[in-house]
């Protein structure tokens, strides 16, 4: 498995493990957040949550990013529901491991709302945990829970990406 989704709802640090993560792999990163339509990130701006339509384009991006990648490649994308990570999936044309950074509701808020630079509002929080759906037994993919420093972090992922072929 040479190719991931780190996955999980907006402000779980998918684009900070993302960065750190590819430092210690040395794998490229993406973060989804730059393949998103100018349209779905005005709707999000303006604290409309996506439906599936306004994501199927996004998902079809994200899985042809990994589809062109060399192996050792990972872009960030919240992936929230099992028929999401089947579209990328089915645009990648292979198997893609999912990282999920798991964190309870109260941390991801404390996270949003002390950031400065991003479309996603906090009063979209609770949208994006009604969507999320964890892995299912058959995808590939572990998750990690976020309320631990990065570093212990990127170490468990490092792990697990090393024993699975990168």
């Amino acid at each position: 498995m040479k190719k991931y989704v780190i996955m999980g709802v907006a402000g779980c640090g998918k684009s900070t493990i993302g960065a750190a993560l590819s430092a210690a792999t040395g794998l490229h990163y993406r973060d989804g957040d730059d393949l998103h339509p100018e349209e779905n990130v005005r709707k999000m701006s303006s604290g409309i949550p996506l439906n599936d339509e306004d994501r199927a384009p996004w998902l079809a991006l994200v899985g042809q990013e990994l589809a062109h990648a060399e192996d050792g490649y990972m872009v960030g994308c919240s992936a929230l529901k099992r028929k999401y990570r089947d579209q990328i999936r089915t645009a990648a044309r292979e198997e893609i491991a999912f990282l999920h950074l798991s964190g309870a509701r109260a941390v991801i808020t404390e996270r949003m709302s002390e950031r400065t630079r991003h479309f996603m509002p906090t009063s979209l929080i609770d949208s994006q945990f009604a969507a999320l759906e964890p892995l299912d037994v058959d995808e590939q993919g572990t998750v990690i829970d976020i309320n631990q420093p990065i570093e212990a972090i990127v170490d468990t992922l490092s792990a697990y990406i090393k024993g699975h072929g990168s």
